[in-house]
């Protein structure tokens, strides 16, 4: 027979209750310090910040990141970060 667990497990929850606001927060968090995370973590970041910033130079910013570190042409990098061309 199992025993159930003392106490439930602990699942974080968003401070804020808006949760894409918490990924674009924690995006930009490694953005500011590439260097101690792993380039497929920084690439992700780049690419939510991309599609989650109101900001047109952290934008630039975010695609230059992308165009160091992604090895796909830029075309199909932007085509990526902005599936409906850009439209809202």
């Amino acid at each position: 027979m199992t025993s159930l667990l003392p106490h439930p497990p602990v699942i974080p929850t968003s401070t804020t209750g808006d949760w894409m606001h918490d990924r674009l927060t924690e995006a930009r968090g490694v953005l500011a310090d590439t260097t101690q995370h792993p380039d497929s973590l920084v690439i992700l970041a780049a690419r939510v910040v991309v599609g989650q910033s109101d900001d047109a130079r952290e934008c630039g910013d975010a695609l230059e990141v992308l165009r160091l570190l992604d090895r796909r042409p830029l075309h199909a990098i932007a085509a990526a970060a902005f599936p409906k061309g850009g439209a809202a």
